[in-house]
């Protein structure tokens, strides 16, 4: 214990260093001599071990206290008689974690698939080899009736099934699988390079942990048979592009007798000749005659429902926007149906005769200015801004 270094010297940190302070200092350090970036100097991998054991003691303020008060003596309790242990599984650690994201990724990205798929592997070890079928998606192209009403609707897709011959196992039918001799059956092996022990697939098993010896000859071992399912989608009423149907256990087949996956559905909506669409409201336009705008009356717009009356006042503008309320989609989720708003187009008739031609003159030379309140003010407006664009004494 005598030829140790002070522990806040190795670090270089002073000894009333906050956590940070202390973290950030061995995330420094360990960065630097880490045995993967010097690979095959004993200097830096001692120098490493010497770093975490620092910081090992300094990050635990249990440990901390003890060697502030006592040195390297008061720490023989807490490693053992031999010292500082790195053998220990660092893999929880979550202050390690943070130090090496940035070693492996950044954010720990890598260093979370990894441990991540080590753990997939202990629970391959220890029985758990089924695994989940992959999810599929469906993009499904459908009217605007149907999105608008519901609809049962066949659909074909290819899928891969789990082979009902050996129940997705890969063996054939009465035979079994044989422990892989290479790994003994826990799918992984392990291979060491100085401080630091790399764990990977077994080469052999593909990390099963078993060799298929007599392969399915249905399905050649792979425990998964290609086929065309035909299924039958209920659209529900309410649905619009970009709504996604669930069918659950409709996906690919497990792997080695495991669960299907889902199917998702993803719907696109056919554009509409009358309607277009914002949630649950829809919007049309409506042409006008020209005396039903001037005079008043009433027309007939459709509905999802059917027909239904509109009465417009006299004088009507052409665009003028009309609400017709519950007119429009019912929600997916049992809400109310949204709103229909008509756009009103007047539509002036063309072709017109010489005796049509002569008649509109005489009429339109019995109207005055203040019959056009619209033109009224545009033509305020434009004065207004054409005398501030007048040059200065002019």
């Amino acid at each position: 214990m005598a030829t140790k270094r002070d522990y806040y010297e190795v670090l270089n940190v002073s000894r009333n260093a906050g956590e940070d302070e202390i973290k950030k200092a061995y995330r420094k350090l360990a960065l630097q001599h880490h045995p993967d970036r010097n690979a095959g100097n004993k200097a830096a991998e001692e120098k490493f071990k010497e770093l975490s054991e620092a910081y090992e003691v300094l990050n635990d303020p249990q440990k901390r206290q003890q060697y502030d008060q006592f040195g390297h003596a008061g720490l023989r309790s807490s490693f053992g008689p031999g010292g500082f242990d790195f053998s220990r599984d660092f893999t929880h650690g979550a202050d390690l974690h943070d130090i090496f994201g940035d070693l492996f990724g950044g954010s720990g990205g890598m260093f979370e698939e990894f441990f991540g798929r080590a753990g997939a592997r202990r629970g391959a070890a220890n029985g758990s080899r089924a695994a989940r079928g992959a999810d599929l998606r469906f993009d499904l192209e459908i009217d605007f009736e149907a999105s608008v009403f519901g609809q049962e609707h066949e659909i074909t897709l290819p899928v891969s099934e789990t082979c009902s011959a050996c129940n997705g196992t890969g063996s054939e039918p009465g035979r079994q699988k044989e422990t892989c001799r290479h790994c003994h059956g826990r799918g992984v092996v392990v291979t060491s390079s100085g401080f630091f022990h790399v764990q990977q697939d077994c080469p052999s098993c593909g990390g099963r942990g078993e060799i298929i010896v007599h392969p399915c000859r249905a399905c050649r071992g792979t425990g998964l048979i290609k086929n065309r399912k035909q299924l039958t989608l209920k659209i529900p009423p309410g649905v619009e592009t970009g709504s996604r149907l669930r069918l659950s256990g409709r996906g690919e087949g497990g792997v080695r007798g495991g669960p299907a996956g889902d199917l998702y559905v993803i719907l696109h909506v056919r554009p509409h000749s009358l309607f277009q669409r914002e949630g649950r409201d829809l919007f049309c336009e409506a042409p006008v005659p020209l005396d039903v705008a001037l005079l008043g009356g009433e027309i007939q717009v459709p509905t999802i429902e059917g027909w239904a009356s509109l009465k417009l006042a006299p004088g009507t503008e052409n665009g003028k926007l009309f609400r017709l309320r519950g007119k429009g989609v019912p929600g997916i989720s049992g809400e109310g149906p949204g709103d229909l708003h008509v756009r009103v187009v007047v539509e002036v008739p063309r072709d017109l005769s010489g005796m049509q031609k002569r008649k509109l003159k005489e009429f339109m030379d019995t109207c005055v200015a203040g019959q056009y309140p619209a033109r009224n003010q545009f033509r305020k407006h434009a004065e207004e801004f054409m005398g501030r664009r007048q040059p200065a004494g002019k």
